[in-house]
């Protein structure tokens, strides 16, 4: 058991880390065939992990529902909007879960009528958290919240056609900063970001970081 528990799963990490590494510098059509069939592999482990993780999130609701939670009422919600959505998915105005999907229907009238307008409203809900953000942010208490608001004004005039009323340097001012500063911190926040996801591979492919075996072998 502390084989198929721990030593196997360590195995696996190992051999196909090293394997989807080796393949990028292997110049041989082999090594081509490899990546196809491990992207198909890929895909059905992708499948596998969707289904857990709807499972997932079905128990935790459902869990919400019978404690009576605070809340518990939306969990109540997203389990008949999930049970509704699945049954006209599956009815498919006739034609069976596995045919394609009508362009009009019960399905995608849910889509268009209902999923459509809860995202945009959310969005629409988190630009007022973005402006409540942003406010706080450029209150310029020191030098460097100073420089943040400035540029920030900047690039929001020379974007919108009041900045070119106002001034021609504006628009050419805000797009130096999106050129330059902008694209040099990008840049640097990408390239950590990247080191980073490099370190975290390494440490699961040589067994360092264990915490996917569970929280008592991490």
């Amino acid at each position: 058991m502390l084989f198929l528990r721990r030593t196997l799963p360590l195995i696996v990490a190992l051999v196909f880390g090293l394997i989807g590494i080796a393949i990028y510098y292997i110049p041989h059509s082999g090594a081509q065939r490899v990546e196809q069939e491990l992207s198909l592999w890929l895909r059905i482990v992708s499948a596998f992990a969707f289904f857990l993780g709807l499972l997932s999130l079905l128990s935790f609701h459902w869990q919400r529902i019978r404690q009576r939670q605070a809340g518990w009422g939306y969990s109540l919600i997203a389990h008949l909007s999930f049970g509704l959505t699945f049954l006209f998915t599956l009815y498919n105005d006739g034609k069976g879960p596995f045919a394609p999907q009508a362009e009009t229907g019960a399905y995608q009238w849910i889509y268009q009528n209902v999923q459509v307008p809860c995202g945009a409203t959310m969005f629409s809900i988190l630009a007022f958290f973005i402006a409540s953000a942003a406010y706080r942010t450029f209150r310029a208490r020191t030098s460097e919240a100073t420089i943040l608001l400035v540029a920030a004004v900047v690039v929001m005039l020379g974007r919108v056609p009041i900045g070119a009323y106002l001034s021609d340097y504006l628009p050419a001012a805000a797009q130096w900063l999106m050129d330059v500063p902008n694209l040099a911190a990008k840049r640097g926040i990408l390239l950590g970001v990247s080191l980073g996801a490099i370190a975290t591979a390494l440490r699961i492919i040589f067994g360092i970081e264990r915490s996917y075996l569970g929280a008592e072998e991490s």
